[in-house]
């Protein structure tokens, strides 16, 4: 959580942080300073004492939300900074950097760099910084050690915020399938009242258009593919495909607070019309796997201990899995779930990144998604669920949706 940060600065031998970019998309900024307006900022936090957010003159009033202490760029006139640097913008930027750091009394140590920048921007003008800050060293965190690990637990309002996105979420999977349901059928193919066939760009429209109505934002986008596209876990779904009756459509859906905040993930499987015996029991293996995984999970455990136990399960009834061979693209091919916040993807992992930290603890929100996969046969199955650990030690899933397979259409 967010008052464990200084702890794992000191665990990690640093002395601050440099979070760098705007203050909507970008979860290290968002998670210090809430979702605010702010086009370009800048955090110094100082080990034990703090940051300091540094913003537009423009931006002051939405800088004031985050409730930190602030300091206007325009304490660090650009016309100056570009005299001393005789008209090179990059070491004026550097330049502005260091009186930042000066100000912030952080001129020596170990200071991580995080948030979002342009890469070749970032590299040119931290480099120059380091010639004006010698005993000054700015690390990255290619293995998530500080932000991330603070981000793993939740606090009650957060996992609140998480839930609210889930009830939006599975109203917007429930008109999906109300919208699939009230269509005709002509030639095995789902069509409107016009006769004019159904398509996956058409439903992917549809629910961008209801997850903007209810006050949320798709950036990631939604998977919502059919046939050999279900069978390819992150093809997204090819927008001319129709939709016909019988194939398999897995529809991954992962909005997040409008402004870039906080994610929900959830994933249905769904036939129109009838379901083959193949994809049904390609569907009650899934499935069979999902309820024995979640009923078996307990609060202390390394998430990784239940992918290791749906491996298990699917290998027991002959799919080959990751574990058996990890670059199998067919059965079992990806981790059985991981954490959700401000990423879509974080801390607690379960799969060939997990380290002894991912545990399920209080604070703890993460997905199970088994899932099956057969792109040779045309068919994809996989389910899943966000969870959370309540702070009663309660394992708890956020939003509540049937499982149902069968979508019946008209006709």
């Amino acid at each position: 959580m967010k008052t464990d940060l200084d702890t794992i600065l000191r665990e990690n031998d640093l002395d601050g942080m440099l979070v760098v970019g705007a203050g909507m998309h970008n979860p290290a900024m968002v998670y210090l300073t809430g979702i605010a307006h702010l086009t370009s900022a800048d955090l110094i936090w100082k080990t034990g004492e703090g940051g300091t957010l540094f913003h537009g003159p423009m931006e002051r009033d939405e800088a004031a939300r985050s409730g930190m202490r602030l300091r206007s760029y325009s304490l660090y006139p650009l016309s100056e900074l570009l005299k001393e640097a005789e008209g090179d913008m990059t070491r004026a930027i550097a330049l502005r950097y260091a009186k930042m750091f000066k100000d912030c009394n952080l001129t020596q140590g170990r200071v991580v760099i995080l948030g979002k920048s342009d890469a070749g921007y970032a590299l040119d003008v931290f480099r120059l910084v380091h010639g004006l800050l010698p005993d000054l060293q700015l690390v990255g965190d290619v293995n998530n050690r500080v932000m991330q690990k603070a981000m793993a637990t939740k606090d009650a309002d957060e996992v609140n915020r998480i839930r609210q996105v889930g009830r939006i979420t599975t109203e917007v999977v429930g008109r999906t399938a109300e919208f699939l349901s009230s269509q005709k059928v002509k030639d095995q193919l789902l069509v409107t009242e016009n006769g004019e066939p159904v398509t996956i760009g058409m439903v992917k429209r549809k629910i961008n258009l209801w997850l903007t109505e209810l006050g949320v934002e798709n950036p990631e986008g939604t998977i919502f593919a059919i046939g050999r596209d279900a069978a390819v876990p992150h093809s997204s779904g090819t927008p001319g495909d129709t939709l016909q009756l019988g194939k398999t459509i897995v529809y991954d859906i992962f909005p997040c607070e409008a402004g870039g905040g906080y994610y929900y993930d959830m994933t249905r499987t769904w036939c129109l019309g009838y379901v083959p015996d193949e994809v049904q029991r390609l569907y009650d293996e899934v499935r069979e796997v999902y309820e024995k995984i979640v009923g078996q999970l307990r609060v202390g455990e390394l998430l990784r201990t239940y992918h290791e136990k749906a491996c298990d399960l699917f290998e027991g009834a002959g799919h080959p899995t990751i574990r058996t061979d990890p670059s199998t693209e067919i059965g079992y091919v990806h981790s059985l779930g991981h954490g959700v916040g401000l990423y879509i993807h974080e801390r607690p992992m379960s799969g060939i990144t997990a380290t002894a930290e991912d545990v399920i603890q209080t604070g703890s929100v993460f997905t199970i998604e088994p899932g099956l996969y057969y792109p040779d046969r045309n068919m994809g199955v996989r389910l899943e669920d966000t969870f959370c650990v309540t702070e009663q030690g309660k394992i708890e899933r956020l939003a509540e949706y049937p499982h149902d397979l069968l979508i019946p259409v008209k006709g």
